[in-house]
C-alpha cells in the first residue's frame, strides 16, 4: 500500500490560519483564468482552480498528499475539493473547470478574490502515470493580466511504466488510482514520456511549456 499519507496539517499554506482569521477583507476581486494545451498530444482533466490566502498547496521534495495524489493518478478532483471546503478562511474562491482541454484548445473560468490572495491551479496530463501541471500558488495581477506556464510535476505516487493498463483517460482506458504502487516517494519535475511501455514518444512527449494560464483582472 502507498505510505505517502501527509496530515492535513500539512498543507503548507494552512500554515497562514491564525493571520487569516484576523483577516476581515470581503470579496472584492473577480479574475479571468484562462488555460489554453499548448501539447501536440496530451489533454488536461478537469482543472481545479482556486484562490487562498498564501502559501502553497505542495512543495517539491515532499510526499503529496492523499487529495493530490487522486488529481495526479486519476483526474478525481472530488477529494481536493471537499478538503478545501473544510477551510474556509483560507480558500476564498474555488472554481472547476469541466470535461477535457484538447492540444490547441483553452478554457475560461472566472474566480473571485481578496486583494493579497494567490492563486492555485492543478489539473492531470493524459495520458500519463501521474503527471500534472500546477500553477502553486501565485501572485495575482493587481490590474491588466499576468502570463503563467505551469509546470509539470510528477506526483511520485505511481511508477512511470507507461503502461497503457494503468493509465485513464481515452487514449488508455486504464486504471487511475495504483493503491499498491508506492512510486517514488516525493514530487518532482516529471521526466516526461520515453517509450518505455505502451506511450509513443513521438506523440505523447513534451516540450514546455505544455500550457499558458492568463490571469486577467476584470
Amino acid at each position: 500500500m502507498k505510505q505517502l499519507k501527509t496530515p492535513i496539517p500539512g498543507l503548507s499554506f494552512i500554515t497562514a490560519i491564525l493571520v487569516l482569521l484576523a483577516s476581515t477583507s470581503s470579496l472584492a476581486d473577480t479574475y479571468e483564468v484562462t488555460v489554453t494545451n499548448l501539447t501536440k498530444g496530451l489533454s488536461f482533466t478537469p482543472r481545479l482552480v482556486f484562490s487562498h490566502t498564501g502559501g502553497q498547496l505542495f512543495n517539491p521534495g515532499a510526499p503529496a498528499i492523499d487529495e493530490l495524489i487522486s488529481i495526479a493518478e486519476s483526474g478525481n478532483v472530488g477529494p481536493m475539493m471537499t478538503l478545501l471546503a473544510s477551510f474556509p478562511q483560507i480558500v476564498i474562491g474555488m472554481e472547476l473547470g469541466d470535461g477535457l482541454i484538447m492540444p490547441g484548445d483553452s478554457q475560461t473560468l472566472t474566480i473571485d478574490a481578496d486583494p493579497g490572495n494567490v492563486l492555485t491551479l492543478i489539473s492531470m496530463l493524459i495520458p500519463t502515470n501521474d503527471a500534472f501541471i500546477a500553477l502553486n500558488g501565485v501572485t495575482l495581477p493587481t490590474t491588466g493580466r499576468i502570463n503563467y506556464y505551469p509546470s509539470v510535476y510528477d506526483a511520485g505516487s505511481e511508477t512511470n511504466d507507461e503502461i497503457c493498463a494503468n493509465i485513464p483517460g481515452p487514449a488508455c482506458g486504464g486504471a487511475g488510482d495504483s493503491p499498491d504502487d508506492a512510486g517514488e516517494g516525493y514530487i518532482y519535475t516529471h521526466p516526461g514520456i520515453h517509450g518505455i511501455g505502451d506511450l509513443e514518444p513521438s506523440e505523447y512527449d513534451w516540450n514546455n511549456p505544455v500550457a499558458i494560464v492568463v490571469i486577467r483582472k476584470l
